[in-house]
């Protein structure tokens, strides 16, 4: 079993790296993540994540949930740092900082097969979503309500981003992600065997009042913009949010969650 490495200096070239991890072209170049704090790793490990390289403050690990991660890590094989202080205050995020934290490789899933869907499932798409709180947020409502997976179609933000990581609260390690581009999306809607239900401005139909047919693919459109015209299209309904004030729309996670507990409502018991 491997013993962790203990790390003082602010200029380690471990220590550079893992912090070039808040950097999108550095995710991407790597296919790493970061993912701080002791609920979120023992959540991944729960999920069959095992880190890259965990990282710990010195003194943090003598017991707990934090010792369990620890020996997990080091009996799995993974590079384990034992930190000063300042070099986890380099490491972890400002507000709110954690004693551990994990490197973990991105995982994308394959879009779901046709043939193979079931009936009670539902499948969450995301046109153009651009910021990673809400796409966190999002995708943490979408393992509440045992949604099979989300779909991020054309250019989005990164769900691996730190603040999407921390939005999740963890559902970003139980949730598959998968990407796509437009085109391709608009084919696999094309083919859907259920309802494509995508909100609208411009629909006459109360999301409330609607039928869905499983399995259900729900697409919503990016903050601002909405459904591009392609996406709409392939929608077998659209369906509208009825507000009384002034505004014409929500913030995108919260039409979401709205979207997903309507369609999912059936499947949810206490």
């Amino acid at each position: 079993m491997n013993a962790p490495k203990p790390i003082t200096s602010l200029t380690n070239d471990r220590v550079k790296a893992i912090r070039a991890l808040e950097m999108r072209k550095v995710r991407k170049e790597t296919g790493l993540f970061v993912a701080e704090g002791a609920s979120l790793l023992v959540t991944a490990r729960d999920n069959g994540f095992v880190p890259e390289t965990l990282v710990y403050q010195a003194g943090a690990a003598a017991s707990g949930i934090a010792r369990g991660l620890v020996t997990h890590a080091l009996g799995a094989g993974s590079e384990v740092l034992e930190v000063s202080e300042a070099v986890l205050g380099k490491l972890a995020s400002k507000d709110n900082p954690q004693t551990v934290l994990g490197v973990f490789r991105q995982r994308f899933a394959e879009p779901p097969q046709i043939e193979t869907l079931g009936s009670d499932e539902t499948w969450l798409a995301l046109e153009e979503v651009r910021d990673p709180g809400n796409l966190g947020t999002i995708i943490r409502t979408a393992d509440a309500v045992g949604c099979a997976g989300v779909i991020l179609v054309g250019t989005t933000c990164d769900p691996y981003a730190l603040e999407a990581i921390r939005a999740t609260m963890g559902s970003i390690f139980a949730v598959p992600i998968v990407k796509m581009d437009r085109a391709a999306f608009v084919a696999l809607a094309k083919e859907w065997p259920g309802d494509v239900i995508g909100t609208h401005l411009t629909a006459r139909d109360d999301f409330r009042s609607t039928d869905y047919r499983g399995p259900q693919l729900i697409v919503m459109g990016g903050e601002g913009p909405g459904l591009s015209t392609g996406v709409a299209a392939a929608c077998t309904k659209l369906v509208k949010i009825p507000m009384a004030g002034r505004l014409d729309s929500l913030n995108l996670a919260v039409a979401t969650a709205l979207m997903l507990y309507q369609v999912r409502g059936p499947q949810l018991k206490l």
